[in-house]
């Protein structure tokens, strides 16, 4: 189940499959390839194993495509 909480100011989540839970209450988090803010209700896209958020599935995209090539 997924901890929402209201608030300004940036989230800190902890992110899970399938939900993820809130650490620090907030409105938003940043998406870790753009840098923009992400409202938590609108929050679709993460990596468990990285531990990030990102505002849609092609920034999800970039950072699995980064991830591979950093690993050659």
């Amino acid at each position: 189940m997924m901890n929402r909480a209201e608030g300004g100011g940036e989230a800190k989540l902890k992110y899970g499959t399938p939900d993820f839970q809130v650490v620090r209450p907030g409105a938003f988090v940043r998406c870790a390839v753009t840098g923009e803010e992400i409202p938590l209700d609108l929050l679709k896209y993460w990596s468990v194993e990285r531990q990030e958020a990102y505002r849609d599935a092609e920034a999800s995209y970039r950072r699995e495509a980064e991830a591979r090539a950093g690993k050659r």
